[in-house]
């Protein structure tokens, strides 16, 4: 039987960004071949924890956002398009007229996945393409809204867990100002450890292996190497270890949002790093992680082997 490549592009609508990926899929051998990433960010949880709405201004971002990844994407060829939304399109009560106004002014059919789906393409994804992964492992993916954490092999997913700690969600619900008060980063604290104090047991059998995916873990590699721009090829497969996290919360939690924008963080991220970055230290911490390899694939690469899976079904 003879398979053709196809071009495909997988769009990842989360909390703070919306990531896309554009590759060529080979159905013969099995390979996700990468053409295009990019990256906005359009907050588009902005105080969805609060209202359970996701606001006009929001979805204004989000479909400009999406017209010129459709403009790119016509542009190079892509022969289908597939569109995942996660926490915030989970949390907001008007998720059903934001996918309608998405698909009307873009012809994009966003779709919203479940904590259950979005951990485990995110699992597959963060080691697509990888030889010689040690097994059991795990994932962890800190995002806006939530943060998921998944134990398996690269055949099966034993066990995965979403928690409703992420890093835009908890930013806007426990800081008032960067830095924050002793008193403000204390009470995230103690609410992270709660939330995983209730989840992580079973994890202690793949802390070993741990792999870590999207923007909070590849900002946070990216500083701890001291580099001033996110190179993709540097970043991937960076082993974090726990004294650098660890160093950096610890600077974070004392800095304005000028000081740590000029660490080379990016406007939108910049004002939610130090959360993020207290989230994957209270991991590590609870779970006694001594390093996290940071992979610069997630979702988007798990929404692309679900494609070529159905790529190769239909022959």
């Amino acid at each position: 039987m003879t398979f053709e490549m196809e071009r495909t592009a997988c769009i990842d609508v989360g909390t703070n960004t919306a990531l896309l990926l554009v590759a060529d899929l080979d159905p013969q051998s099995g390979r996700i071949v990468p053409v295009e990433h990019r990256q906005s960010i359009v907050r588009l949880g902005q105080k969805v924890d609060e209202g359970r709405l996701i606001r006009r201004e929001a979805l204004d971002r989000l479909i400009d956002c999406l017209k010129a990844y459709r403009k790119l994407c016509d542009s190079i060829g892509v022969r289908s398009m597939v569109a995942a939304g996660t926490s915030a399109l989970r949390d907001a009560a008007n998720r059903n007229e934001i996918i309608e106004e998405v698909e009307k002014a873009t012809g994009i059919e966003l779709r919203c996945i479940s904590g259950k789906e979005e951990a485990e393409l995110t699992f597959f994804g963060a080691v697509a393409g990888m030889a010689n992964v040690p097994e059991p492992f795990s994932v962890i993916d800190i995002g806006g809204g939530s943060t998921e954490v998944i134990m398996g092999t690269t055949s099966s997913v034993d066990r995965s867990v979403s928690m409703d700690i992420g890093s835009v969600r908890l930013t806007e619900r426990f800081f008032t100002s960067l830095p924050p008060s002793p008193a403000e980063f204390e009470a995230a604290r103690q609410e992270i450890n709660r939330q995983l104090a209730a989840n992580l047991p079973p994890f202690f059998a793949a802390r070993n292996q741990v792999f870590g995916v999207a923007g909070t873990l590849t900002t946070i590699a990216q500083v701890s190497m001291g580099e001033l721009r996110f190179v993709a090829e540097k970043v991937q497969g960076y082993r974090l270890g726990y004294d650098q996290v660890h160093h950096l919360v610890e600077r974070l939690r004392t800095m304005t949002l000028p000081e740590i924008a000029a660490l080379g963080i990016p406007e939108g991220r910049a004002d939610v790093i130090t959360m993020g970055t207290l989230i994957l230290h209270q991991f590590m911490r609870l779970l006694g992680v001594g390093s996290v390899t940071v992979s610069i694939q997630g979702l988007r690469f798990g929404m692309a082997q679900k494609e070529l899976q159905r790529l190769r079904i239909q022959g």
